[in-house]
């Protein structure tokens, strides 16, 4: 694959880092009301794990902002939601395969009733959903289960073919959750319990050969890292002081982690350029009738078809880009049909109100935005672009991985092509890229779509006051790190 000049892939780089990248807590106003269904953030990169060479990990974190001492009934997936990590391999924004996951859950006890215990006589149900110590080789002290199940759909998400995947340990269909990092007294060891639920699974659909990866659904440590607080109280930062991690408003929280590490083979259907579309969805039932008289966990009745509720590719598109009016509609809607958007990104209001809010200089003046509709809807041409129009994050997978301590937490921009926007890795930072080429830095490259003049603001030093590392993860899948403990 040729790679572009340096100066341009950077800028490029940059320039799809200003109009998508961020996280994306409670993006919309539905979505708010349905937390479990909210993507958080999304990653797609070549596996940088030593000896994990041909393969391709896929996140998908939902259910934002999780206090880690918020009991007693913690952070659970919804067992009426489908939760689904799509891929584009024929560049045309439309998924050729899915990865689908469903959840349910059960009550502890040896009848699956719940945990009793004997009170004068009468066997009474507990009213936690734990009653001791918990580790990886005993959970009988849980009163509250969850398992799931993967099934790869090849084709359209909700007529192809659906193939169930399996453990290769036993052939087992439905895989265990771990539960949520209470504290020290109930998990001594919270990292080990949490790696038995590290499961080879057998992805049935993909070709032979290419249909062996890995697969991890529980909590983490919240991936991203931003000032959430101060930068939506209207700017009420430094936008041109320095890096202070103590302002990262998301240290302290969690977000439970889907994810997959999946052959290459498997992902680009043997496609001649290696490059995939990537996002993840959440779906519910249309029709939701609550239960008055709820019986243990089932306080609802749904049915009907399901409808897509979170989209998420490259995040911060909903949160920043996307007028009020339209954020439910994005969330509802599909990379094929971003054209219906395109103002957004031609005519964008983010700069106008960094300006009015923070006056560095003036907003650029180069409408349409050629520059970001280039970095939106297209991917860096001679590097990942597939010819799909449509935001999703893409990935070159011919590009190798960058080992951990080589990473360049800049990705291309900083001269590391397995980084951003080639895919997106958790320790790629990307806000600061954000807000400066929102102000035009992409005109001060030579790239012919903007001029200096048409940016006076764009090569202003702009942060958020929060640094994004590779250091901050681990070396290995799921690359998320232990979830805070809550005692």
């Amino acid at each position: 694959m040729k790679i572009v000049t340096t100066l341009s892939v950077a800028a490029l780089a940059l320039a799809i880092a200003g109009t998508s990248q961020a996280s994306s807590h409670r993006e919309a106003p539905f979505i708010t009301e349905i937390p479990k269904a909210d993507a958080t953030d999304f990653y797609a990169f070549n596996s940088y794990e030593p000896g994990r060479g041909g393969f391709v990990t896929l996140i998908a974190n939902y259910n934002p902002l999780q206090d880690p001492y918020g009991g007693p009934n913690y952070f659970s997936m919804s067992r009426d939601a489908l939760y689904e990590i799509h891929v584009d391999n024929t560049g045309d924004s439309v998924e050729d395969l899915t990865f689908q996951f469903r959840f349910s859950d059960t009550l502890g006890g040896a009848t699956g009733n719940g945990i009793t215990l004997p009170i004068d006589g009468k066997d009474v149900a507990v009213p936690l959903k734990n009653v001791g110590g918990v580790t990886a080789a005993s959970n009988a002290a849980l009163n509250y289960k969850e398992s799931y199940t993967l099934t790869t759909v090849v084709g359209d998400r909700r007529t192809g073919t659906k193939n169930v995947a399996t453990n290769t340990a036993g052939g087992a269909s439905t895989f265990a959750k771990p539960y949520d990092n209470i504290g020290s007294k109930t998990f001594p060891d919270y990292a080990t319990y949490a790696d038995s639920f590290k499961y080879n699974v057998k992805l049935a659909g993909c070709p032979a050969g290419s249909d062996i990866g890995k697969v991890f659904v529980g909590q983490r440590k919240d991936s991203f890292a931003v000032n959430l607080g101060e930068i939506f109280d209207l700017v009420n930062t430094n936008p041109l002081g320095g890096v202070d991690d103590e302002t990262d408003d998301l240290a302290d929280k969690n977000v439970t982690t889907l994810a997959l590490e999946v052959p290459i083979g498997c992902l680009t259907g043997g496609n001649d350029n290696g490059i995939i579309g990537t996002w993840t969805t959440a779906s519910m039932p249309q029709v939701r009738v609550l239960d008055p008289t709820p019986k243990a966990l089932q306080a609802q009745i749904n049915s009907g078809a399901w409808t897509q509720v979170s989209r998420l590719g490259m995040p911060l598109v909903n949160e920043v880009v996307i007028g009020l009016p339209d954020k439910n509609l994005f969330n509802a809607s599909e990379p094929k049909d971003d054209g219906q958007f395109i103002d957004y990104v031609t005519n964008p209001t983010l700069p106008a109100l960094i300006e009015i809010l923070y006056p560095i200089a003036p907003a650029p003046s180069n409408f349409p935005r050629n520059d970001l509709v280039a970095a939106f809807l297209t991917g860096l041409e001679g590097v990942n672009n597939n010819g799909s129009v449509g935001e999703m994050i893409r990935l070159n997978t011919g590009i190798a991985a960058t080992a951990l301590a080589d990473q360049s937490n800049f990705g291309v921009a900083g001269g590391d092509n397995a980084g951003f926007p080639n895919g997106r890795r958790p320790g790629d930072d990307v806000v600061d890229a954000e807000l400066r080429v929102a102000m035009g830095l992409l005109c001060h490259l030579g790239l012919g779509l903007c001029e200096p003049a048409d940016a006076p603001a764009g090569l202003a030093p702009i942060t958020d006051g929060v640094e994004q590392r590779p250091d901050q993860f681990d070396n290995a899948f799921p690359y998320l790190t232990t979830p805070i403990g809550g005692s």
